[in-house]
């Protein structure tokens, strides 16, 4: 076996154990529903190759040392952190305020992710709007654009309903992400090397299904780096807007109970509802259909009842006696 052939033996053997030490990691899901901004949903892959293998393969460049610990240790000091929002606010229009959000989000720098509008029923029966919108914020911008969203129900304290703030710090795995890929980009960048000094076909074979391993690799881990960088760069806000009429306090005779008396009084007039329209369904639905089908089958019951008695009650012929 001539060197060439070695070598792309030591690659494959390369290949295989960084696959193998990418099974055993812990994989981490990315699943992005942005429609802008490009953010794409991968699979987070395995650690990147070991510097014992390449030692093994003078050919290949290392796949760590002094100057990927330095560039690990820089960026660990630059933290990596994506922020999301989520709120939940009764506004006086929730159409209205839904285009207000995606202005803001505009003006912001930021973008509409997405928007639905649909209609739902007071306590009354009064048909009304609600409203979802997610946008994306500039990350530095975050607090701003919650204080501005939460001042369009004109009574924050009164209006919002839940707020939830977190955050996700991502330093670890873009780090990780970055060294993986450098160290896959310098292995395909010898490959090509090897490529094209090889003149055996099953030589150009083998080394042109290894780099096209290793290309599809490297561009799923672009994928995820640039997920990270952009959901760092820009926060998710959530926001559902409900119509200020759907969570309008009971009154009786001009008091407004709260705590536990509201939550009695609100679960009483459900109960009512409920009956109300149980009550409805009987009338307009059970009572038609029962008279449909129940009146034939009491009529012909009766029928057959009454055809059954005067069977019995007609009279039979004595037994004719026997001749002599």
């Amino acid at each position: 076996m001539n060197k060439l052939q070695v070598t792309s033996l030591g690659l494959l053997l390369i290949f295989v154990l960084s696959g193998c030490a990418g099974t055993a990691a812990t994989p981490e899901s990315l699943s992005v529903q942005d429609s802008k901004g490009g953010f794409g949903g991968r699979n987070a892959a395995s650690s990147p190759v070991e510097a014992p293998l390449a030692a093994t393969f003078p050919e290949l460049p290392a796949a760590s040392g002094a100057a990927d610990q330095a560039a690990i240790t820089t960026q660990s000091e630059n933290q990596m952190v994506i922020m999301n929002a989520n709120l939940t606010m009764a506004v006086d229009d929730p159409s209205v305020s839904l285009a207000d959000i995606q202005k803001l989000a505009a003006d912001m720098g930021g973008f509409t992710v997405s928007s639905n509008l649909y209609k739902t029923q007071t306590s009354t029966g009064i048909e009304v709007p609600e409203a979802t919108v997610t946008v994306r914020i500039p990350a530095g911008r975050l607090n701003e654009a919650l204080d501005k969203i939460k001042a369009m129900t004109g009574d924050p304290e009164k209006y919002v309903l839940t707020e939830n703030v977190n955050g996700q710090d991502v330093t670890q795995e873009y780090t990780d992400l970055k060294s993986r890929l450098k160290n896959l980009e310098e292995a395909e960048a010898e490959l090509t090397r090897f490529y094209e000094k090889a003149t055996k076909t099953e030589d150009i074979l083998a080394i042109y299904n290894q780099k096209q391993s290793i290309s599809q690799q490297i561009e799923v881990l672009k994928g995820q780096i640039q997920y990270y960088e952009q959901a760092s760069a820009k926060s998710l806000i959530s926001i559902n807007l409900k119509a200020k009429s759907t969570i309008a306090p009971i009154t009786v005779a001009g008091w407004e109970p709260r705590g536990i008396a509201r939550d009695a009084l609100q679960a009483l007039v459900e109960a009512g509802k409920g009956i109300v329209n149980v009550l409805i369904w009987i009338a307009l639905f059970i009572l038609p259909i029962a008279l449909v089908i129940g009146l034939p089958l009491y009529f012909l019951i009766r029928w057959l009842v009454r055809r059954g008695k005067k069977h019995q009650a007609r009279p039979t012929a004595p037994p004719v006696p026997p001749a002599q």
